[in-house]
C-alpha cells in the first residue's frame, strides 16, 4: 500500500509518519523540504509513506503524488484556527483535479491534545467533508504527541489495503 501524506506546513505529517513507524514523537521537527519516503510494516501490510512538504511552493506536487498512491492522507492541524480555511481550500482544489476523481480520502485532524483544537463535528463541517459525496471519506481526530487514535488510523489503513488487493 502506498500513501501520500499531504497538508499545510506544520500540520504534523512527518510526526505522524514517525509515530506510525516507531511509536516515537519528537517536539522539534524541521519542515520537510520536497518529500521523504518511508516504508513501514504493520502485520502483513507494508505501507510506503510519501511525506510531502506543505509549504505553498510544494503544493503543486501534491496531485502527482496522489495519483500514484492507494489514497492520500490529508493532515490538518485541528488547533490552527487561522489556517483552517486555507487547509479546506487546498484540499478541495486538489480533489477537483480530474485525475483524482473518486479516489478515497483519509482526513486527519491532528493536535487534538491542544485545548483550542476543534472537536470532530466542527472540524468535518469546517473542512467541508460532508459535501464530498463522490468518494469515500474517512476522518480521524488524533494527537501524534499523545498517540491518541493512531491505532485506529493504522487499523483503518490495514483494512483498506485488504479491500484493494
Amino acid at each position: 500500500m502506498e500513501l501520500s501524506l499531504i497538508g499545510l506546513q506544520n500540520a504534523g505529517k512527518t510526526s505522524l509518519v514517525n509515530v506510525i513507524a516507531t511509536g516515537g514523537f519528537s517536539e522539534d521537527m524541521i519542515p520537510t523540504v520536497g518529500f521523504n519516503m518511508r516504508k513501514v510494516t504493520k502485520g502483513n501490510v507494508t505501507i510506503k509513506l510519501w511525506d510531502l512538504g506543505g509549504q505553498p511552493r510544494f503544493r503543486s506536487m501534491w496531485e502527482r503524488y496522489c495519483r500514484a498512491v492507494s489514497l492520500p492522507l490529508y493532515v490538518v492541524d485541528a488547533a490552527d484556527r487561522e489556517n483552517m480555511a486555507i487547509a479546506k481550500s487546498e484540499l478541495h482544489d486538489l480533489l477537483s483535479k480530474p485525475s483524482l476523481t473518486g479516489i478515497p480520502l483519509l482526513v486527519i485532524g491532528n493536535k487534538i491534545d491542544k485545548p483550542e483544537a476543534f472537536p470532530k463535528q466542527s472540524f468535518t463541517e469546517l473542512m467541508g467533508l460532508k459535501a464530498m459525496t463522490d468518494r469515500e471519506v474517512a476522518c480521524f481526530m488524533i494527537s501524534c504527541k499523545n498517540s491518541t487514535n493512531i491505532d485506529s488510523v493504522i487499523d483503518w489503513l490495514v483494512k483498506h489495503s485488504k479491500k484493494k488487493n
